[in-house]
């Protein structure tokens, strides 16, 4: 698959320096980058690199351009990180309308599909995916092979399901989600009562509620409610295995990076980021605009907007590199105190 300079303009706006014609095979970085490629240069302490790279053409912002048009073939534009990542979801779905082109049969001629579920114009459903009583599949879905929706879920218009990703009983996503394979929506939150020594399970009646534009790393998992919904609001990413408990509330735009675990009825709020490895511990606020680093563990809500560091009790991050540098020199500290009492 290829397209000319000008094609990419013509999808996507910028003003093109050098040859229109210029034929595009493969998007790539500027260290892997032949003459058939085209990458992009975001920021000035790569500008080095824009005499030494192979690309055929390159994305760069103005004040890169007489650099970049002294080289050769290029697209100026005002965020050139931001043009790249548009241009990779138009690549995308170029190939996937080729690819589709290709296929079989939209249904797969193996999937279990109950005839009371209401697929919309343009859904395509892979080898073995089962399709319980009442679902809702809108236009443009498309669910990956040995994928379970079960009865009454909902999927939103053209999100894609990757193969084995299981969507609970009265659960819901909206439109134009991704959700990457082996993940698991709407499993019991983890709700019990301790009596004489035993477990005793609380059922879990609430369901996921899923807003629009959510990607969903693999083998991630959220919880159903016990009571009310588990909630993600439009625009929230999830990395690779994150844990939503029960109950959860995760506002919009928010981003968690792999390994995040959330526990029940946590409150987190918009345009939020926890790093990997990272705990929010249950039943705790925070605020819109609160990042948390990775690895750390929030043990109190969170009400001011800033960054957060921490393993023990988390503190804003000035505060928590203070502390860490103290710590650093404990041992030494140790040393002088014990000398001291030698000496009284």
């Amino acid at each position: 698959m290829s397209a000319t300079l000008a094609e990419i303009c013509a999808a996507l706006g910028g003003v093109l320096h050098g040859e229109p014609g210029l034929s595009i095979d493969r998007l790539a970085s500027l260290e892997t980058a032949d003459a058939d490629s085209l990458s992009f240069v975001a920021q000035a302490r790569y500008a080095s690199q824009i005499a030494s790279t192979g690309a055929g053409a390159l994305i760069v912002p103005p004040a890169l351009l007489e650099q970049a048009r002294a080289r050769g073939a290029c697209i100026e534009t005002p965020d050139a990180y931001l043009y790249f990542a548009r241009l990779t979801q138009w690549w995308k779905a170029r190939r996937e309308a080729a690819e589709q082109a290709d296929a079989g049969p939209a249904i797969h001629p193996s999937a279990l599909i109950d005839p009371t579920a209401r697929l919309g114009e343009g859904v395509t459903v892979g080898a073995f995916a089962v399709i319980e009583a009442g679902v809702v599949v809108e236009q443009g879905a498309r669910i990956g092979a040995h994928c379970v929706l079960e009865r009454r879920a909902h999927v939103g218009a053209r999100t894609r399901l990757s193969p084995r990703v299981t969507l609970g009983h009265d659960c819901r996503i909206g439109a134009d989600g991704i959700v990457h394979g082996g993940v698991v929506i709407g499993a019991d939150g983890f709700g019990f009562a301790l009596h004489q020594g035993e477990w005793i399970k609380i059922e879990q009646l609430g369901a996921v509620r899923i807003g629009d534009r959510v990607e969903i790393g693999a083998n991630s998992c959220i919880d159903r409610g016990a009571l009310e919904d588990t909630v993600l609001e439009d625009g929230v990413k999830l990395d690779n295995l994150i844990q939503i408990g029960h109950n959860v509330q995760v506002g919009r735009n928010t981003a968690m990076a792999g390994c995040a675990g959330v526990a029940g009825s946590a409150r987190i709020g918009a345009n939020c980021t926890v790093g990997g490895g990272a705990v929010v511990l249950g039943h705790l606020t925070l605020a819109d605009g609160v990042h948390i680093s990775a690895a750390s563990v929030v043990m109190r809500s969170i009400h001011q907007p800033g960054q957060y560091s921490g393993v023990f009790p988390i503190d804003d991050n000035r505060s928590w590199e203070k502390n860490a540098a103290t710590l650093r020199q404990l041992h030494s500290l140790r040393d002088r105190i014990k000398a001291l009492e030698k000496t009284s």
